[in-house]
């Protein structure tokens, strides 16, 4: 399972957070897009060398290219009011390279953060990479491509679903299941909002096949964390964190993120975004 948990978080790093600053158009976000590979070379690296000193160094790395994004979403200008929710997202997706990075130079250097355990903080590295890095930042992105109630929920109800979800390691199962119940209404909107994109706006058709199976792909990996967040908080019978690895994680890596930022590249609409905040 761990190898497999790894094999995505390298995705994360090295492909899906790359590709999602370059969706950011803005000149500011420039330095930490150089930055960015130094960074996640050396967090992808650290991922599988025994922990301790070397991999904690490592790890600590790519926490600073994590600070660096962080600093650039502390400068982004204040936004006009309509565009609050789809700053809310981005702001989200932004910070949450941050989160992954305090977990994983905890999980490298065997000190349990918070009192999680390993394997624990191991899995947050992963989530914040996809439901907190990507998701979010389609979310803002739908939100400003296709302006509506239903894009800004979604921009909204993706970052507080994320929110929830942590706040929930650190109180209840109830709560890590509100967190999952809302996080799943904020994607299943994304993957609703991308598949009217792709029904009839995607420039042809390679764009809309990319931009279509990451909306279904994203139903139905939502519908296995609502399963997995249920069991944990009832009792009920659920799927066990290495079948969640193996099913939701891949799903999430490579048939969301993956498709949703080569398909929102081929758009061509990404480089206008900024200009039109």
């Amino acid at each position: 399972m761990w190898v497999l948990v790894n094999l995505l978080v390298v995705v994360g790093m090295l492909v899906v957070v790359p590709a999602g600053l370059r969706l950011i158009s803005d000149p500011a976000v420039a330095f930490a897009r150089r930055c960015w590979p130094v960074g996640a070379v050396a967090g992808a690296v650290s991922l599988w060398l025994p922990r301790g000193t070397v991999a904690t160094s490592l790890a600590t790395v790519y926490a600073i290219a994590a600070a660096v994004l962080c600093a650039y979403a502390v400068s982004r200008p204040t936004r006009p009011r309509r565009e609050w929710a789809a700053e809310a997202a981005v702001l989200t997706a932004l910070i949450s390279p941050a989160v992954a990075a305090s977990a994983l130079v905890a999980e490298r250097a065997g000190y349990q953060l918070f009192g999680f355990k390993l394997g624990i903080l191991a899995l947050t590295v992963a989530h914040f990479h996809f439901a907190g890095f990507a998701a979010a930042l389609i979310a803002g992105l739908l939100s400003r491509v296709t302006p509506g109630p239903a894009a800004d929920a979604a921009a909204l109800t993706v970052p507080a679903g994320t929110l929830l979800v942590l706040v929930g390691y650190f109180t209840a199962e109830a709560v890590e299941l509100a967190g999952a119940l809302v996080l799943t209404a904020g994607m299943w909107t994304v993957g609703w909002l991308t598949w009217r994109y792709a029904r009839t706006d995607a420039p042809d058709r390679l764009t809309a096949l990319l931009l279509g199976c990451s909306a279904v792909v994203l139903a139905a990996s939502m519908a296995l964390a609502v399963s997995w967040a249920l069991g944990e908080a009832t009792g009920l019978p659920h799927p066990s964190l290495a079948w969640m690895a193996a099913t939701h994680g891949v799903a999430n890596a490579l048939g969301f993120a993956v498709c949703a930022m080569v398909g929102w590249h081929r758009t061509g609409v990404c480089p206008h975004l900024e200009k039109e905040m």
